[in-house]
Order: C-alpha cells, then structure tokens, then sequence
C-alpha cells in the first residue's frame, strides 16, 4: 500500500475518533443556539466555544473510504471498500454470499445464445 493512501485512512480515522470525542459537547452547543428561549448573550458564548472545538471533529468532515485503497469515491458503505475491490474480490469469491449476476446464458462458444436473449426480453416486456 501507497504511503499517501495509508496517510488518508489514517486521517480519516483520526478525524473519526475526534468526531466520537467532541460529538456531545458540540449537539450540546448546537442545542443551545437552536433553542429561541435562551438570551442572545448566552447563545454568543455557546457560538463561541462551538467555534472554539477541533474543525476535524465535525462529522461533515468525514468521508467514506476504502479500507484497502483508500478512495473516496464509488465506496459501498456497508463494505467500506471501493466498487473496483469489491469487484475483484467477488469476482475471486472472497466475499461470502457475493457473486456476479447473470441475465443471459452463454453457449459453449462464449457467445450469447440468441435464443435464451430473445427469450429473456419477450419476457421482461
């Protein structure tokens, strides 16, 4: 693995463990600035030390990576992999349950067999 994508993960979780870390003082903060009872000198001090709290710890600064590649985009969440290992790694079975759907059956040529196509589409319509 690449220095720069084991850098990204670990910033990533680092950013995660702030995020836990701060998460009740900042809805503590957020609460107070969103309830219109309290007095507008009490809402500025709240604003203020919500400003105050690490940027890394609030959860919009969070992004989905891949554990093994560390990309960003194209991650399934349930995973936490990218769409390119996921396919990889089902396409070998690693993944338990997983496997590539097929609509068509191949003849023994590697071709479509044009009847089992014709078939399936008069069937969908």
């Amino acid at each position: 693995m690449e220095v720069r994508r084991e850098n990204r993960n670990i910033h990533d979780n680092q950013r995660r463990q702030l995020a836990k870390q701060y998460e009740l003082k900042r809805n503590l903060f957020k609460a107070f600035l969103r309830d219109p009872e309290v007095p507008p000198e009490l809402r500025e001090q709240q604003q203020y030390k919500l400003a105050k709290l690490p940027r890394n710890s609030s959860f919009t600064r969070l992004r989905n990576r891949c554990i093994f590649t560390g990309r960003s985009r194209g991650v399934y969440q349930f995973f936490r992999m990218s769409r390119i290992v996921f396919r990889e790694l089902a396409s070998k079975g690693a993944l338990a349950g997983i496997k590539k759907a097929s609509w068509f059956y191949k003849d023994g040529e590697g071709d479509f067999d044009v009847k089992a196509v014709v078939k399936a589409l008069v069937f969908i319509a």
